[in-house]
Protein backbone atom coordinates (compact mmCIF):
# COMPACT_ATOMS: atom_id res chain seq x y z
CA UNK A 1 0.00 0.00 0.00
CA UNK A 2 2.73 2.47 0.87
CA UNK A 3 4.50 1.67 -2.07
CA UNK A 4 1.51 2.33 -4.26
CA UNK A 5 0.87 5.90 -2.10
CA UNK A 6 4.49 6.06 -3.12
CA UNK A 7 3.93 5.68 -6.73
CA UNK A 8 1.22 8.21 -6.73
CA UNK A 9 3.16 10.58 -5.17
CA UNK A 10 6.12 10.30 -7.45
CA UNK A 11 3.70 10.39 -10.66
CA UNK A 12 1.79 14.05 -9.63
CA UNK A 13 5.05 15.55 -8.69
CA UNK A 14 6.77 14.58 -11.67
CA UNK A 15 3.70 16.13 -13.95
CA UNK A 16 4.13 19.59 -12.08
CA UNK A 17 7.89 19.66 -12.61
CA UNK A 18 7.94 18.65 -15.72
CA UNK A 19 5.15 20.76 -17.00
CA UNK A 20 3.78 17.23 -18.70
CA UNK A 21 -0.12 17.98 -20.67
CA UNK A 22 -2.62 16.44 -19.30
CA UNK A 23 -3.48 14.87 -22.78
CA UNK A 24 -0.57 13.69 -22.79
CA UNK A 25 -0.44 12.07 -19.11
CA UNK A 26 -2.43 13.57 -16.56
CA UNK A 27 -1.58 14.03 -13.30
CA UNK A 28 -3.31 11.95 -10.38
CA UNK A 29 -5.19 15.04 -9.74
CA UNK A 30 -6.38 15.45 -12.88
CA UNK A 31 -7.76 12.06 -13.33
CA UNK A 32 -9.49 12.22 -10.07
CA UNK A 33 -11.37 15.57 -11.20
CA UNK A 34 -11.66 13.58 -14.65
CA UNK A 35 -14.57 11.76 -12.67
CA UNK A 36 -16.29 14.51 -11.83
CA UNK A 37 -16.58 16.00 -15.45
CA UNK A 38 -18.88 13.35 -16.23
CA UNK A 39 -22.70 12.78 -14.03
CA UNK A 40 -22.73 9.41 -12.59
CA UNK A 41 -25.48 8.23 -14.70
CA UNK A 42 -23.13 7.86 -17.13
CA UNK A 43 -20.26 6.12 -15.26
CA UNK A 44 -22.82 3.64 -14.05
CA UNK A 45 -23.95 2.86 -17.27
CA UNK A 46 -20.73 2.31 -18.79
CA UNK A 47 -19.74 0.16 -15.88
CA UNK A 48 -22.87 -1.77 -16.06
CA UNK A 49 -22.34 -2.85 -19.35
CA UNK A 50 -18.68 -3.97 -19.12
CA UNK A 51 -19.60 -5.79 -16.08
CA UNK A 52 -22.87 -7.55 -17.30
CA UNK A 53 -20.53 -8.68 -20.63
CA UNK A 54 -17.68 -9.94 -18.48
CA UNK A 55 -19.33 -11.46 -16.17
CA UNK A 56 -21.72 -13.74 -18.85
CA UNK A 57 -18.65 -14.14 -20.84
CA UNK A 58 -16.78 -15.31 -17.74
CA UNK A 59 -19.54 -18.21 -16.33
CA UNK A 60 -19.66 -18.88 -19.56
CA UNK A 61 -16.30 -20.25 -20.12
CA UNK A 62 -16.50 -21.98 -16.15
CA UNK A 63 -19.50 -23.68 -17.06
CA UNK A 64 -17.75 -24.79 -20.48
CA UNK A 65 -14.64 -25.44 -19.30
CA UNK A 66 -14.58 -27.49 -16.69
CA UNK A 67 -16.91 -29.82 -17.97
CA UNK A 68 -14.21 -29.88 -21.18
CA UNK A 69 -11.03 -30.88 -19.15
CA UNK A 70 -12.47 -33.09 -17.11
CA UNK A 71 -13.38 -34.99 -20.67
CA UNK A 72 -9.58 -34.66 -21.75
CA UNK A 73 -8.35 -35.64 -18.46
CA UNK A 74 -10.63 -38.87 -18.84
CA UNK A 75 -9.43 -39.73 -22.29
CA UNK A 76 -6.31 -39.43 -24.23
CA UNK A 77 -7.63 -40.35 -27.49
CA UNK A 78 -10.13 -37.31 -26.75
CA UNK A 79 -7.06 -35.00 -25.26
CA UNK A 80 -5.22 -35.70 -28.43
CA UNK A 81 -8.23 -35.11 -30.52
CA UNK A 82 -9.46 -31.95 -28.92
CA UNK A 83 -6.03 -30.08 -27.05
CA UNK A 84 -4.31 -29.11 -30.12
CA UNK A 85 -7.31 -27.33 -31.36
CA UNK A 86 -7.85 -25.40 -28.20
CA UNK A 87 -4.49 -24.56 -28.37
CA UNK A 88 -4.95 -23.30 -31.98
CA UNK A 89 -8.20 -21.49 -31.30
CA UNK A 90 -6.26 -19.41 -28.27
CA UNK A 91 -2.72 -19.04 -30.73
CA UNK A 92 -5.52 -16.62 -32.99
CA UNK A 93 -4.94 -12.74 -31.77
CA UNK A 94 -8.67 -12.04 -30.47
CA UNK A 95 -7.97 -8.35 -31.82
CA UNK A 96 -7.59 -9.66 -35.12
CA UNK A 97 -10.52 -12.26 -35.46
CA UNK A 98 -12.68 -9.80 -32.73
CA UNK A 99 -14.01 -8.34 -35.91
CA UNK A 100 -14.60 -11.14 -37.97
CA UNK A 101 -16.71 -12.32 -34.91
CA UNK A 102 -18.82 -9.25 -34.25
CA UNK A 103 -19.63 -8.92 -38.59
CA UNK A 104 -21.03 -13.11 -38.28
CA UNK A 105 -22.80 -12.47 -34.72
CA UNK A 106 -23.81 -8.65 -35.16
CA UNK A 107 -24.02 -5.83 -32.74
CA UNK A 108 -25.46 -7.52 -29.62
CA UNK A 109 -24.19 -8.33 -26.65
CA UNK A 110 -23.64 -12.47 -28.06
CA UNK A 111 -20.52 -11.29 -30.23
CA UNK A 112 -18.87 -9.55 -27.22
CA UNK A 113 -19.83 -12.53 -24.82
CA UNK A 114 -18.10 -14.95 -27.25
CA UNK A 115 -15.34 -12.79 -26.88
CA UNK A 116 -15.24 -12.56 -23.73
CA UNK A 117 -15.43 -16.25 -23.18
CA UNK A 118 -12.92 -16.92 -26.09
CA UNK A 119 -10.37 -15.18 -23.56
CA UNK A 120 -11.30 -16.46 -20.18
CA UNK A 121 -11.69 -20.32 -21.30
CA UNK A 122 -7.89 -21.28 -22.01
CA UNK A 123 -6.41 -20.54 -18.86
CA UNK A 124 -9.55 -22.51 -17.18
CA UNK A 125 -9.38 -25.55 -19.02
CA UNK A 126 -5.91 -25.58 -19.39
CA UNK A 127 -4.86 -25.61 -15.47
CA UNK A 128 -8.17 -27.61 -14.11
CA UNK A 129 -6.70 -30.52 -16.92
CA UNK A 130 -3.25 -30.30 -15.61
CA UNK A 131 -4.81 -30.45 -12.46
CA UNK A 132 -6.99 -33.27 -12.55
CA UNK A 133 -3.85 -35.10 -14.10
CA UNK A 134 -1.69 -34.22 -11.64
CA UNK A 135 -3.49 -36.39 -8.78
CA UNK A 136 -0.80 -38.85 -6.90
CA UNK A 137 -1.08 -42.35 -8.44
CA UNK A 138 -1.67 -44.38 -4.74
CA UNK A 139 -4.55 -41.91 -4.56
CA UNK A 140 -6.13 -43.17 -7.61
CA UNK A 141 -5.13 -47.00 -7.15
CA UNK A 142 -6.33 -46.87 -3.94
CA UNK A 143 -10.23 -45.63 -5.28
CA UNK A 144 -9.77 -48.52 -7.76
CA UNK A 145 -8.79 -51.00 -5.13
CA UNK A 146 -12.48 -49.41 -3.53
CA UNK A 147 -13.88 -50.54 -6.83
CA UNK A 148 -14.55 -47.02 -7.42
CA UNK A 149 -15.91 -46.02 -10.62
CA UNK A 150 -14.74 -43.44 -13.16
CA UNK A 151 -17.76 -41.01 -12.29
CA UNK A 152 -16.65 -41.61 -8.44
CA UNK A 153 -12.97 -41.09 -8.97
CA UNK A 154 -13.03 -37.91 -10.86
CA UNK A 155 -15.96 -36.41 -8.20
CA UNK A 156 -14.37 -37.44 -5.09
CA UNK A 157 -10.49 -38.02 -5.80
CA UNK A 158 -9.44 -35.62 -8.68
CA UNK A 159 -11.49 -32.78 -8.72
CA UNK A 160 -10.75 -32.28 -4.65
CA UNK A 161 -7.43 -32.53 -5.64
CA UNK A 162 -7.67 -30.15 -8.12
CA UNK A 163 -8.98 -27.85 -6.62
CA UNK A 164 -6.31 -25.56 -5.66
CA UNK A 165 -5.26 -25.41 -9.94
CA UNK A 166 -9.25 -25.00 -10.19
CA UNK A 167 -9.19 -21.82 -8.49
CA UNK A 168 -5.78 -20.13 -9.57
CA UNK A 169 -7.78 -20.83 -12.96
CA UNK A 170 -10.32 -18.99 -11.93
CA UNK A 171 -8.70 -15.76 -10.51
CA UNK A 172 -7.15 -15.43 -13.67
CA UNK A 173 -9.44 -15.51 -15.65
CA UNK A 174 -11.43 -12.80 -14.06
CA UNK A 175 -9.07 -10.14 -15.08
CA UNK A 176 -9.08 -11.73 -18.15
CA UNK A 177 -12.71 -11.81 -19.12
CA UNK A 178 -12.67 -8.23 -18.28
CA UNK A 179 -9.77 -7.47 -20.52
CA UNK A 180 -12.36 -9.50 -23.29
CA UNK A 181 -14.81 -7.68 -22.49
CA UNK A 182 -12.83 -4.20 -23.47
CA UNK A 183 -11.59 -5.38 -26.26
CA UNK A 184 -15.28 -6.39 -27.69
CA UNK A 185 -16.21 -2.83 -26.74
CA UNK A 186 -13.16 -1.28 -28.67
CA UNK A 187 -14.70 -3.02 -31.84
CA UNK A 188 -18.40 -2.51 -31.61
CA UNK A 189 -20.21 -1.09 -28.69
CA UNK A 190 -22.13 1.69 -27.61
CA UNK A 191 -21.74 1.20 -23.92
CA UNK A 192 -19.06 0.15 -21.73
CA UNK A 193 -16.04 1.41 -20.29
CA UNK A 194 -13.60 -0.01 -22.78
CA UNK A 195 -15.85 2.29 -25.01
CA UNK A 196 -15.43 5.12 -23.11
CA UNK A 197 -12.17 4.91 -23.23
CA UNK A 198 -11.66 4.94 -27.03
CA UNK A 199 -14.27 8.22 -26.97
CA UNK A 200 -12.46 9.89 -24.63
CA UNK A 201 -9.16 9.66 -26.16
CA UNK A 202 -10.47 10.38 -29.52
CA UNK A 203 -11.37 13.95 -28.32
CA UNK A 204 -7.87 14.01 -26.06
CA UNK A 205 -9.55 13.62 -22.83
CA UNK A 206 -7.24 11.65 -21.21
CA UNK A 207 -8.14 12.18 -17.57
CA UNK A 208 -11.25 10.64 -18.32
CA UNK A 209 -10.23 7.81 -20.10
CA UNK A 210 -7.60 7.15 -17.07
CA UNK A 211 -10.70 7.62 -15.07
CA UNK A 212 -12.26 4.41 -16.73
CA UNK A 213 -8.97 2.99 -16.72
CA UNK A 214 -9.46 3.06 -12.93
CA UNK A 215 -12.73 1.69 -13.07
CA UNK A 216 -11.52 -1.13 -14.94
CA UNK A 217 -8.72 -1.82 -12.63
CA UNK A 218 -11.00 -1.93 -9.41
CA UNK A 219 -13.56 -4.38 -11.26
CA UNK A 220 -10.94 -6.53 -12.03
CA UNK A 221 -9.72 -6.13 -7.92
CA UNK A 222 -12.91 -6.79 -7.03
CA UNK A 223 -13.38 -9.95 -8.77
CA UNK A 224 -10.09 -11.07 -8.00
CA UNK A 225 -11.29 -10.46 -4.20
CA UNK A 226 -14.52 -12.06 -5.04
CA UNK A 227 -12.97 -15.62 -6.22
CA UNK A 228 -10.49 -15.76 -3.41
CA UNK A 229 -13.52 -15.55 -1.00
CA UNK A 230 -15.10 -18.27 -2.67
CA UNK A 231 -12.18 -20.49 -2.02
CA UNK A 232 -11.84 -19.15 1.13
CA UNK A 233 -15.40 -20.08 2.19
CA UNK A 234 -15.77 -23.20 0.21
CA UNK A 235 -12.56 -24.84 0.45
CA UNK A 236 -10.00 -23.21 3.01
CA UNK A 237 -7.99 -26.53 2.82
CA UNK A 238 -7.02 -25.70 -1.00
CA UNK A 239 -5.30 -22.24 -0.10
CA UNK A 240 -1.40 -22.30 0.51
CA UNK A 241 -1.08 -22.26 4.70
CA UNK A 242 -0.24 -19.09 4.86
CA UNK A 243 -3.10 -17.72 3.53
CA UNK A 244 -5.65 -19.94 6.06
CA UNK A 245 -7.31 -18.55 9.09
Amino acid sequence: MLGFVGVVACWELACALFGIPDFLLPAPSDIVRGFGEQSRSIWLVNAWATIRVALMGYLAAIVISIPTAVLLASSKLLSRMVYPMIVVVHSTPIVAVAPIIVVTLGASDLPRVVITFLIAFFPIVVTTTAGLLATPEELVELSRSLRADRAREMLHIRLPFALPYIFSALKISTTLSVVGAVVAEFVAAEHGLGYFIQFSTSFFKVNQAFAALMLLVSVSLIFFQLIGAVQRFCAPWSLPRSERR
